[in-house]
């Protein structure tokens, strides 16, 4: 029997795009690997969580991804949109960098993750998001979370984060 192949969707930060640096090594790290398909979202026309929320909800919709066999990976604010929609519509995975969480302007600042597997990633230094709330989020759901001696773009930590992507991907397709 064919495994069901896998949809991973990336979404980038508030002074990012599609792409990033970041985002575009993910999506090269995913593309490697055999029945999956990757795709950058844009969202480089909003500032607006929910209406970056929104697009991927509509991407998804659009490429008919099933939530039981897709990925979210998402950095800073693309990091709350993914664990906003992983909360919604709970997915295979939710892979956050940095994520948004507590930010005053932001609408549910603390979403309830329900993705089957999640790995957090943020820096100590993170002086744009701050680390206490990502750890609160992290302990009260009970969340593997990884710190790096890093700041808010974790420009310094590239190597290891792609690392630790082939790891949850790994993870993820075992699961599915």
């Amino acid at each position: 029997m064919t495994p069901h192949p896998i949809q991973v969707f990336l979404s980038h930060g508030l002074e990012s795009g599609p792409d990033g640096t970041k985002i575009q090594a993910l999506k090269s790290e995913a593309e490697k690997v055999p029945g999956i398909t990757a795709t950058a979202l844009d969202h480089r026309d909003t500032r607006d969580p929910l209406l970056r929320l929104e697009q991927l909800r509509q991407a998804m919709m659009e490429n008919n991804a099933d939530p039981a066999h897709t990925l979210l990976v998402g950095s800073s604010m693309g990091g709350w949109v993914c664990a906003q929609a992983s909360a919604d519509l709970p997915v295979l995975g939710c892979f956050l960098l940095a994520p948004a969480l507590a930010m005053p302007d932001y609408p549910r600042s603390s979403p309830q993750i329900q993705a089957r597997h999640t790995q957090i990633i943020h820096g100590w230094q993170d002086d744009v998001v701050l680390p206490t709330p990502v750890i609160e989020l992290a302990q009260r759901q009970a969340l593997p979370l990884l710190l790096l001696p890093d700041g808010h773009r974790l420009q310094d930590s590239l190597d290891r984060i792609c690392a630790e992507f082939r790891l949850f991907l790994t993870r993820c397709l075992e699961d599915r």
